[in-house]
Formats: structure tokens, sequence, C-alpha cells
């Protein structure tokens, strides 16, 4: 009996029809390819658009947010320093530092597992369909990330060049992460080409992998660092200076932090002093002594007076470690024993005499700098000899010493006291350095160079680097043969080898051979996908074709959709417009 197809076989033939429907629709949607009537052409078109678009976004947003994390990752050297310009300008204590940094990682950490969503569901040729919320959610990192960008490039814009310095040993790192990351890329890109049907689609996708491939495979001709050199080349470890003492273990400038520091190991002590009204030299970094004293509370009138200003026996008064504790500004105040808050919350500021004494008792190496007192100050004018007197003493009767890094006058101390370590705080001609007398640079890690340390070396003029905390850049100083630097961080004296140190002949084996290894895993993902395509081509017969591109593989044809019945089943294909039918004996 012959009856109608449809009514025999039931709503499990209407939905593979509308499955069939439905998954050739999602394939011409994604390839915007032309079908029958201009209203689903534009359909289509707008679809692969929207498609492109999203993709597009997300993966600059990756980039981005990417940047901002490792700029602001290998800034963390600074973080102190950046926290301290916001207390200035805003007033009060916050580690916005660290803010920034947990809000960039979250930010970033969501941004790749959507991106990684969307590449797995590319790949398996589905749309792709972004709800609302995270629309919001890419818009909002981007915003951030180019937001912090813009303003940290304008008020910290030297963090470029520790970003830059960064390179030289985080490179070789980065280059096998990006030929793994292209690598593992290549299983998806390799699905899309061999499914596209369009020549110039396939050029295009295979361009932009290829160059992206290849610039990663040849970075290391452009690449620097003075940590790939040869074998037995590599100088001495830099000795440290304590910054101020030993400011993540104790309050910055009091004796408790030089004592810290001397029992942590370091070679010497890095401060800076200025002269009281009455004419003490006291140890003070900032022009006001706001940030590490209680003079708010001693003295609420005179907050922001220059401390120069204060008398010796005003500046005894105050206390110089409460504050330490209150803020906590490197993390640490939770390592002291009991015994050491206590102590820390009873520092004075000392006096430089009480610096050199300390220095005197344990041979240690002593470097500051020296602030002009301000004007109308009564030793405004022989400060310079004030200091040089007191210091005079100290180096005639002990194993301290003493590097004079104050510019004013040079020539007149020198010939005054020979015995002072004359000391410069920037570059200059190597005769320039040697008429001064110069036995010291003091620097900035970020005029870092191989050739200019070398250079000042070769003369018998040492390099001090400051301020270097982070391992890397401790190694970086290292390579580049600094003789010292001036660190807040005391775990340094640990640091037994740089972190990257290989021979230009390793490096060139281990380049190689990872660009190899890679392209030979690449070269098979591509010919499985090229087999498996052609294989599928073959045993699907005429009926497989790639029409619907990359998304074929969610193909369903309507003569693979079938009804069982008990006995012989007959199918007879018709033009659209005539009915299936089956005839059942």
């Amino acid at each position: 009996m012959a009856v109608n197809g449809d009514a025999t076989r039931g709503p499990s033939h209407s939905l593979g029809r509308a499955a069939a429907a439905g998954g050739r629709s999602c394939l011409t949607c994604m390839q915007g390819r032309l079908s029958a009537g201009a209203r689903r052409e534009m359909e289509q078109f707008d679809c692969l658009l929207v498609e492109c678009g999203s993709v597009v976004v997300l993966v600059l947003t990756f980039l981005l947010s990417s940047l901002f994390l490792y700029f602001w990752s290998q800034a963390h050297n600074d973080y102190n320093d950046f926290d301290w310009f916001n207390f200035e300008t805003l007033g009060f204590w916050f580690p916005w530092s660290l803010v920034l940094l947990v809000v960039a990682a979250a930010l970033f950490t969501y941004i790749s597992l959507l991106l990684v969503l969307a590449l797995c569901l590319l790949s398996e040729g589905q749309r792709l369909y972004l709800h609302w919320s995270h629309k919001m959610g890419i818009v909002v990192t981007m915003a951030f990330s180019v937001s912090a960008t813009a303003v940290l490039s304008e008020v910290w814009s030297k963090e470029w060049k520790t970003l830059l310095l960064s390179l030289q040993v985080t490179a070789p790192f980065l280059q096998v992460g990006g030929v793994l990351l292209m690598t593992l890329l290549s299983w998806p890109i390799a699905l899309h080409f061999f499914r596209m049907n369009k020549r110039v689609h396939q050029v295009c996708l295979l361009g932009v992998y290829m160059s992206v491939l290849f610039s990663l495979y040849l970075v290391p001709l452009a690449m620097y660092s003075p940590c790939i050199r040869e074998a037995g080349t590599l100088g001495p470890k830099p000795t440290l200076l304590g910054h101020r003492g030993a400011p993540m273990l104790a309050p910055e400038n009091t004796l408790m932090s030089f004592e810290s520091a001397v029992e942590a190991g370091v070679d010497g002590f890095e401060t800076d002093v200025t002269i009281s009204a009455d004419g003490v030299p006291f140890v003070m970094h900032d022009l006001t002594l706001q940030r590490t004293t209680n003079v708010e509370e001693v003295f609420p009138n005179r907050t922001h007076t220059p401390a120069a200003l204060f008398t010796w026996s005003d500046v005894q008064q105050l206390n110089a470690g409460a504050w330490f504790l209150s803020w906590d500004p490197f993390g640490t105040v939770s390592s002291l024993s009991p015994k050491q808050r206590a102590l820390a919350a009873n520092q004075t500021v000392p006096s430089l005499d009480e610096v050199l004494d300390v220095a005197n008792r344990t041979g240690r190496i002593v470097l500051f700098d020296l602030r002009q007192p301000p004007p109308g100050h009564p030793y405004r004018d022989n400060y310079l000899n004030i200091t040089l007197d007191l210091i005079h003493t100290h180096i005639n009767s002990s194993q301290a010493r003493v590097l004079w890094l104050p510019s004013d006058q040079r020539e007149e101390i020198q010939q005054v006291d020979p015995e002072l370590q004359q000391t410069a705080g920037q570059t200059a001609s190597i005769q320039e350095l040697q008429d001064n007398h110069i036995t010291t640079l003091n620097l900035h890690y970020s005029t870092m160079s191989l050739q200019h340390v070398s250079k000042y070396r070769s003369v018998n003029i040492s390099v001090n680097l400051y301020v270097v905390n982070q391992p890397w850049l401790y190694s970086l100083a290292w390579c580049s043969g600094a003789s010292s630097v001036t660190t807040n961080n005391m775990l340094l004296r640990d640091i037994h080898t740089p972190l990257l140190l290989v021979t230009p002949e390793q490096y060139s084996v281990i380049w190689v051979l990872i660009d190899l290894v890679s392209a030979a895993l690449i070269v098979c993902v591509f010919i499985f996908h090229w087999w498996r395509e052609r294989g599928l081509h073959f045993w699907s017969g005429s009926r497989q074709t790639h029409e619907t591109g990359p998304y074929s593989k969610f193909r369903t044809e309507l003569s693979d959709v079938w009804s069982i019945s008990s006995g012989n089943v007959r199918t007879e294909l018709r033009t659209p417009s005539t009915l299936h039918t089956i005839t059942e004996e």
C-alpha cells in the first residue's frame, strides 16, 4: 500500500529535515556564500561580518591585555616607588600597584578562557554566539588595558625601558612559548584550510598563519642578551648595598634597618642625608617628614615643612617606625617576630654619626647623597664642610669606606680629603671621570649596558646600579658586569647563577631544534587533515561536497534520514516539489 511519505515517516523525518536545513543554514551563514534570494544573501553576509568582527575584537583584546599584564608584571621592581608616588599625589597610602596587578591578571585570565572556548567552537564548525555579558566583559577589558597603558606611559614612561630590558632575559622563553602556541593552533588552522572552498580564503588564512609562524622562528636573529655569552666570561657576582638599610625587614633609614642589612650580609648601605636647622646631619630621604614619621601628630602645623628646617631635638621626638607596621609597604610585616615588631614600633630618625658607627663596627661601605638645605637655612653655605668633618673622623678611625656622591665642590673636597671615594651619579667621558677622580658610577638600572659597563671597568671605574629588586634584573646586572647593586630585597644574596646563562652555540642548538620540531609537527597536522578530508570525500561519494565550507562536518543529507519498515523499503528521489512515497508490501 502506498501512502504519503510525510504521513508515514512521522515526527522523526520532520526533525531530520529540520536538522538538515538548520545545519545548511548555519554553514551558509558562517561562510557568507550566496543563496537563493537577495534577502538571504544579505543575512549571510551580515552574519559573516559579525562573526569575523567578534573574533578579531576578541583576539585584539587578548593581545592588549597580554601586553599590559606583561608590562605591569615586569614593572614589579618599582612597585614601591609607584605606591609612594600615589601617596604624595593622593595623600593616603594604598597598595595600588598590587591592585592593578590583580585586576590585570583577572581580566587576562577571563579573556584567555573566552578565546580558548571561541577557538574550540570555531574549530568544531560552530558559530560564536557571545552573550551580552561577555561582550561587556570584552569592552571592559579592552578599555582597562588601553587606558591603563596610556596613563602609565604618561606618568611613568621610564618603565618602558624596564620592559625592553626584561626582554633581554625573557625573550628566549617568550619565543619558545610563542612557537608552542602557534604549533597548537595548527590544528584548527589546518581544519579550516582544507574545508574552505575558495582559494582566496585559503591563501589569506595560510598567509597570515605562516607569516606569524616564521616571524617567531626567526626572532632569535634579532635577539640580544648579555646572558648569552661564551663560557667562562661571566664576571663576579655583584655585591649588595642595602637601599636605606633593609626596608623589607625594618622601617627604612632607621638603625634597625641598617642593622638588619648587616645581618642579611650586604656589603654596604645607601642612604640620604639632610642637615638640621642646628647643623646636625641626619638620615632622611624625603624633603618632608610626613611619609616616614608621625610629624602630623607631634607637630600638626608643620606637616609639610621641609625636614631641614627642624632642629635635631625636634627630629628626635618623632617616631620613625610605626608607619611601617601600619602600612606594610612590602607585605613583609607578617614575617617579623613579636620582638622585631616591638623594636620597629619604637624606631627614631638616626643621625649620620650613628649610621657611620654601624658601618665602622661592621666594616661596611656607606654610599650617600646629601641634600642642600633650602634658602634661608643657617647652614646652607657650609653644609658640605659640616658633613665632611663628621665623615673624616670616622674614616680615620675605622675600616668603613665612604662613597661621596654629592657633585658640588667635588675638586675642593677631593683636595681636603683624598681618602673619600668620589662617586658620580651620571655617565660622562672616561677622561672627564678620571679628571674628577671618579672611582664609582652610581646609575639607575635603566641605563644598564654591557658595552658601557665594560668600558668603565676597563679603566677601574666600578658601576653600581639602583634600585634592583627582582631576580631577573639582578641576573641582567650580573651578566652586564655591574660591580654592585642597590636593593630593597635582601634575598638576592641567595641567587648563585643568572636566570638565563647559555653559550651562543647552546642557544643556537636549542633554537634550531625547537623550530624543526615545531615545523615537523605542523606538517604532520596539515597532512593528517588533508588525508582525513580526502578520506571523507572518498567514502561519501559524489554526494559529499565542500560547498558548505569549513563547517561541512555538520551536514545532514535528506537522503541520510530514513524511516524503518518491516519489509522491503523503496525510496524514490524526485524533484523538490514531489513528495517521497513508500510502498509497503
